[in-house]
């Protein structure tokens, strides 16, 4: 019986970890152009309308929510160098549709002043 229990709670074990959300692939495509834009918390740092810290990049000084991505997949949003607090550098491919960007590459600048 103690056998069948734990045999079971193992399987269950085994299923839960297949079931997590897998984190989105974003891989750049070498037939589009890259675009260097300014990232951030939408809410914080370009002052969009919302109630919790969404991604938003800003491209030829208009900023987007972005779809494809979300602010939590790029670190803690709340750190001296997260989205909330400081506007970042990324390449990006994608488009605006819907005032959107949706997103199909993105990938943070590193910060050279950080040593």
């Amino acid at each position: 019986m103690k056998l069948t229990f734990f045999a079971f709670a193992f399987c269950m074990c085994g299923l839960s970890v297949l079931a997590q959300d897998k984190k989105q692939v974003l891989k750049v495509d070498e037939t589009k152009p890259v675009q260097l834009v300014e990232a951030a918390c939408g809410q914080c740092q370009f002052k969009l309308p919302g109630k919790s810290c969404d991604l938003a990049v800003r491209i030829n000084k208009q900023a987007y929510f972005v779809n494809g991505t979300s602010i939590d997949e790029h670190g803690d949003a709340h750190a001296d160098d997260g989205f909330c607090n400081k506007i970042r550098k990324a390449n990006v491919q994608g488009e605006v549709k819907n005032d959107r960007f949706l997103v199909t590459y993105f990938k943070l600048v590193l910060d050279s002043t950080k040593h």
